[in-house]
């Protein structure tokens, strides 16, 4: 596998890592979750009826202030429930729970008086009186009332038979419900006249903020609903509830059981979570949909305002307790809550987060995950960093359009942030792989291969193919004449430095023409263009480098003759051959696993090496092969004659480097080459007298090294040797 794919190990184990996160679903990742729905709902509320076909009869401030302090006589409110009842309202739901008798019954308050023989006769009388309880009892009776209770987690009283029929279908509802051992409900003979019982209980999330509600709760292994939906089953003269959970359908859910699936009162269809929770989609806050007690009392009441109307009777003022934190309000009063949570399933518009949401996310999750991952192989970290972005901002407004549309909560957020922390991941380990291969092309080439070609092969490491390849390079092979003289007078020291001295400069000119260093053997160097990067003037960069090192040369004669005439002692120049070949080779990095050199084989390097070792022959420094001569087409070239290298059977022929593009313009260079040519043709004639004149018009031209190339001529016409 791929060093670059291995690369995206730490990134995908934070793909694993926030999978099993989000399964796991700790308190800050709900957290999160949380707060991207209560945006959406502060965003968009839902649009309340402006009729408010439920209304709040709100025990506020100034209801305590013109009816008196809390708890009110039961008395009072029997005449709210009848006044209401009187004016034509459709249900009233009491989001009050009493479970003990009124302490201002005339019986109760008689018995609070001293116990004195002037009281007696009050007592008595007092007996004879009906409760405040009766009274209200009797208030409940009359109309359609719906009493709450609450489940709790001490016994404080038997539990009151349910209104409500239930009716189920798939797995027992119970083993999913929010559970109390206990309960506490008001006084049994305001429960029996009761039409509808509902739990009050909240369970808010862990920051206390109420952003859904229990439509169903198991109290003391019974089921029970919430004041909102039985307010809604007596608001829809049904006297059942279905609940539908798993298996429901009569199909097999794996094995699985999970939970409840939908909560169905008359023509209502409710979607619940598995739990049975409603998840409040509110409206905006609006007096309009309150009224004040003491207003229902008064002698101007209109009936009109609660007329066809569910009404819901609950505190409201600061000092009695009753409020709640939600995604729109830091303090609404629980009974209003109850009221929209009742007006929500009446309109229908629900926010509801479905059981496949979470798979969805983690899909979403996957699949851009790996597409990232992908890129960032494939293209690069800033394309994977605008198809993330592309990815992050089309979830964000699907999950908008989504609630906005159909009331749905898919969180975009924690997907978004596991993409971010997955991209972070998988750039950063991608980076420090690219940096380690960079320093490893750096350490490999940075002896033998030009600075700028080593960045470049360290920025775009996939341009270094390792372990092998054919190509067609040009090879240069230099080699210093006469070095065992030179040697020999030279202490080792001395020798190594003078040649130090000598490939230094010859090293840097073969770096220059972006030539890759082979070897140094002894008083020899061996380079190479077009490997590892590949260079389409190799042949001629070859060749410029092969003039430029003979100008070099000429430069440090010139330094070590000074040297020499200051020291008083005899300088010998120090003179180089060079051969020039192109042609097909192996190229890459060969040897062992332990040590190893990046060079070429092939003929075209055996050839280079004998074409270097022609230049004694020809009596010329640089001497090259057919192949680079027909390559590099506007250096001035000289053709030599034909040899036959070692384990080659066809002669090739060869020519003599003379000078750079500028010379082959040269016109002097032009003649020279006509007369050459001539002297070619006679001698491959066998013409004596041809070739004496053509020798003879060839003598005049004594630039371009071309007088000791005559040499060569001369002496094969009279058989003589080259010296």
């Amino acid at each position: 596998m791929s060093t670059r794919w291995l690369s995206l190990a730490p990134a995908a184990l934070v793909m694993v890592l926030a999978i099993i996160l989000r399964l796991v679903d700790p308190a800050p990742v709900a957290d999160l979750r949380l707060s991207v729905f209560d945006s959406y709902l502060r965003a968009a509320p839902r649009v309340a009826d402006p009729d408010y076909p439920v209304r709040v009869v709100a025990i506020d401030e100034p209801s305590l202030k013109a009816l008196g302090q809390w708890p009110w006589p039961r008395t009072t409110v029997a005449k709210l429930i009848n006044r209401l009842n009187a004016a034509g309202a459709k249900t009233i739901s009491v989001d009050i729970i009493m479970p003990e008798g009124d302490r201002l019954s005339p019986l109760a308050f008689a018995e609070t008086l001293p116990d004195a023989p002037e009281f007696q006769s009050l007592r008595q009388a007092a007996a004879k009186l009906p409760t405040n309880d009766a009274a209200l009892a009797a208030a409940i009776k009359d109309a359609n009332v719906t009493l709450g209770l609450a489940g709790d987690t001490y016994p404080s009283g038997p539990l009151p038979a349910r209104k409500a029929g239930i009716a189920t279908a798939g797995d027992d509802p119970r083993y999913f419900l929010p559970a109390f051992p206990a309960v506490v409900s008001s006084l049994p003979e305001l429960v029996a006249e009761a039409k509808g019982l509902g739990a009050t209980n909240w369970l808010p999330e862990r920051d206390l903020v109420v952003r859904r509600v229990p439509l169903l709760l198991n109290l003391e292994g019974q089921i029970y609903p919430s004041l909102s939906l039985e307010a809604l089953r007596l608001a829809t003269n049904d006297p059942s509830i279905f609940i539908k959970s798993s298996g429901g359908s009569g199909l097999s859910a794996f094995g699985q059981s999970t939970g409840i699936e939908l909560i169905r009162v008359g023509p209502h269809v409710i979607p619940v979570n598995k739990t049975g929770e409603l998840w409040l989609r509110l409206a905006d806050a609006d007096p309009q949909r309150s009224l004040s007690a003491h207003e229902i009392l008064a002698d101007d009441f209109d009936p009109k305002t609660v007329a066809g109307h569910h009404i819901f009777i609950g505190a409201t003022a600061v000092g009695l307790f009753d409020l709640r934190a939600t995604a729109l309000s830091d303090s609404m009063p629980g009974v209003e809550i109850h009221a929209q949570a009742l007006e929500q399933m009446l309109s229908g518009e629900h926010a509801y987060r479905p059981a496949f949401a979470t798979g969805y996310e983690l899909l979403f999750l996957i699949a851009v995950g790996i597409g990232i991952a992908t890129l960032i192989v494939r293209v690069g970290p800033t394309a994977a960093a605008g198809a993330g972005a592309a990815a992050i901002a089309a979830v964000g407004f699907g999950s908008w359009q989504a609630y906005q549309n159909s009331g749905l909560l898919f969180d975009p957020v924690y997907p978004s942030i596991a993409l971010i922390a997955l991209y972070i991941t998988g750039s950063l380990s991608r980076y420090i792989l690219s940096e380690r291969e960079r320093a490893q092309v750096r350490t490999a080439f940075s002896s033998y291969v030009a600075p700028s070609l080593v960045e470049e092969l360290a920025n775009n490491p996939d341009k270094l193919k390792l372990g092998g390849e054919t190509r067609e390079v040009t090879l240069l092979f230099a080699d210093v004449r006469s070095f065992s003289g030179i040697s020999e007078g030279l202490e080792a020291e001395e020798l190594i430095r003078f040649v130090n001295r000598l490939f230094e400069p010859l090293s840097d000119v073969i770096l220059e023409e972006r030539g890759t260093i082979d070897k140094f053997m002894g008083d020899a160097v061996m380079a190479f263009w077009n490997a590892p990067l590949k260079d389409p003037d190799h042949a001629a960069h070859a060749c410029q480098a092969a003039l430029k090192m003979q100008a070099r040369l000429a430069e440090l004669n010139g330094v070590w003759a000074d040297e020499a005439a200051r020291e008083r002692r005899a300088f010998k120049p120090v003179g180089l051959g060079i051969g020039l070949n192109t042609g097909a080779c192996c190229v890459g990095n060969m040897g062992s696993s332990k040590r190893f050199d990046y060079s070429v084989i092939g003929d075209v390097v055996n050839v280079a090496s004998r074409l270097e070792s022609e230049t004694k022959t020809f009596a010329t420094p640089i001497i090259v092969g057919a192949e680079t001569a027909a390559t590099a087409t506007d250096f001035a070239f000289l053709p030599l004659d034909k040899i036959t290298p070692r384990g080659k059977s066809v002669p090739q022929q060869v020519h003599a480097l003379v000078g750079d593009a500028a010379v082959a313009q040269d016109e002097s260079f032009k003649s020279l080459h006509a007369a050459h040519t001539k002297l070619l043709t006679a001698v491959s004639a066998g013409s004596e007298i041809e070739t004496a004149k053509a020798i003879a018009d060839c003598k005049q031209f004594n630039r371009f090294g071309y007088a000791n190339i005559l040499k060569y001529y001369e002496a094969r016409v009279s058989g003589a040797s080259v010296e």
